[in-house]
């Protein structure tokens, strides 16, 4: 276990050794030694200190400029003050400013060593309040991302190395892999949690609104203009923005973003004054932002401002080992949400679970669950229930080799159910159950759309969202 530090302060350099000497048996700790104010804040920047020891007389920088200095960047921080006896005032203003202690001079040494563990016992406990504080912090920030995988754990580790920095992030990963989630845990870890985190769904927003939107604009700056706005980097002013799928926006977006990173600063349409923004960016995008480069569609320089600290988000496929914790974890989460009794998933259709590409990642695991939970008559969510045909011996019909251990005429209408159950599901999952829009898509008359999903045991409504 590492020895606790204190720290004394005080110009007169006989008195510091003979604490420094006296006090290390008794206190158990280590003790260090500075001889100004200057001197005692050099050594708070380069080490952790658990207590310092600070006497109210000294040249250039007193006691009390010294605690001012030390609860503004040390707010945790046990401070004791050494004073003479004709300066109680002093010492009570010291308190009053947040010093937890004082002592008078000349002291008693049994006197100073009690009142010393006291306070070190007070650093002990502020500093096992802080690590709960941080637990807590990291058990909500991280309780969406579920994974223990060694994928999601160098994600992990990422989110909190960055979460330390101000600089820009980009997440990268395909659709429905969380890169929002990420996003949010970055916000969650960062000294800028407790101000605005503004989400911004770049493709959601038409291009003639999104740049209005980000920046504001100013009364007159165009038609119905009939007042100034505050744009979405403004509202994130000392917090976070998340820039949604950054690389589906327009070159004319792109410049003025590029000049956000480079120099802090926008300008409302309409306006002809920059205005100052002190605000963290976090981008994602699923795009592939070095052939969008090569293409003319992506600036480069932009791309540089953005992958500063880059983060990489898994897809499903490349960590299955995930998908059991994920099931749970929707379950709980959407069985609450609905209202509805806790189900579980038949081990047949974890096994389907476990070898399905997911091209939707977690999002579309996500839905699937929910299907279940809404449409499966029993507790278990079978295959069936969620738009799957039951695995043969193993293995996912339409995905593998048919079976030789069952007769041909079996293994043919096997083949043709896991064939129609892929196929249709699909389409259902792409329609969201609309039967019209699905036959339309297949090139199919609606009834006989409907008659192959009867044959074949499809229900239509399990693949309705809302």
């Amino acid at each position: 276990m590492t020895k606790e530090t204190l720290l004394i302060v005080d110009d007169e350099e006989d008195l510091l050794q003979l604490l420094k000497r006296s006090l290390e048996p008794d206190l158990g700790c280590e003790v260090k030694v500075a001889s100004s104010g200057g001197e005692a804040l050099n050594v708070l920047e380069r080490e952790p200190v658990d207590l310092l020891l600070v006497d109210m007389k000294m040249p250039e920088m007193n006691g009390l400029e010294l605690l001012e200095q030390v609860r503004a960047g040390y707010p945790w921080l046990t401070v004791v003050m050494m004073t003479a006896h004709g300066c109680i005032e002093l010492a009570v203003q010291a308190i009053r400013m947040g010093a937890y202690d004082f002592i008078t001079k000349p002291f008693d040494h049994e006197t100073l060593v009690l009142s010393l563990n006291k306070a070190l016992e007070r650093s002990r406990l502020l500093r096992e309040n802080l690590n709960l504080q941080r637990h807590v912090q990291m058990h909500e920030a991280f309780q969406n991302l579920v994974g223990k995988s060694a994928r999601m754990q160098r994600v992990y580790e990422a989110i909190q190395m960055v979460a330390k920095t101000d600089l820009t992030v980009l997440i990268t990963g395909e659709s429905g892999t969380g890169k929002d989630l990420a996003c949010r845990a970055i916000h969650a870890l960062s000294q800028r949690r407790s101000n605005p985190f503004v989400a911004v769904n770049c493709p959601a927003i038409p291009e003639n609104i999104l740049e209005s939107e980000l920046f504001g604009y100013r009364k007159g700056a165009f038609t119905h203009a009939t007042q100034n706005r505050t744009g979405l980097f403004q509202e994130a002013h000392k917090g976070t923005i998340f820039l949604d799928e950054i690389g589906d926006i327009s070159p004319n977006i792109q410049a003025k973003l590029l000049r956000v990173l480079q120099e802090k600063v926008i300008k409302p349409l309409g306006d002809t004054k920059s205005v100052s923004v002190d605000v963290r960016v976090v981008a994602s995008t699923n795009r592939d932002l070095g052939d969008r480069i090569r293409r003319g569609e992506f600036r480069e320089d932009l791309f540089y401002r953005l992958n500063v600290l880059p983060i990489v988000m898994p897809s499903l496929r490349e960590r299955p080992e995930d998908i059991p914790l994920l099931v749970n974890h929707l379950i709980e989460k959407h069985c609450a949400a609905l209202n509805r009794p806790r189900k579980s998933v038949a081990p047949e259709l974890t096994e389907i679970f476990l070898r399905a590409p997911w091209p939707g990642n977690v999002r579309e695991l996500e839905n699937v669950i929910v299907r279940g939970l809404l449409f499966a008559p029993r507790d278990e969510i079978l295959p069936e229930d969620v738009g799957f045909h039951r695995p043969v011996k193993g293995r996912i019909p339409g995905k593998d080799a048919p079976s030789t251990n069952v007769p041909y005429k079996d293994a043919k209408e096997e083949a043709l159910r896991g064939f129609h159950a892929e196929y249709f599901g699909g389409v259902l999952t792409a329609t969201r159950g609309n039967v019209s829009h699905a036959a339309k898509l297949c090139g199919l008359e609606r009834q006989a759309l409907q008659q192959l999903l009867r044959r074949y045991g499809i229900r239509s409504d399990a693949y309705r969202t809302n």
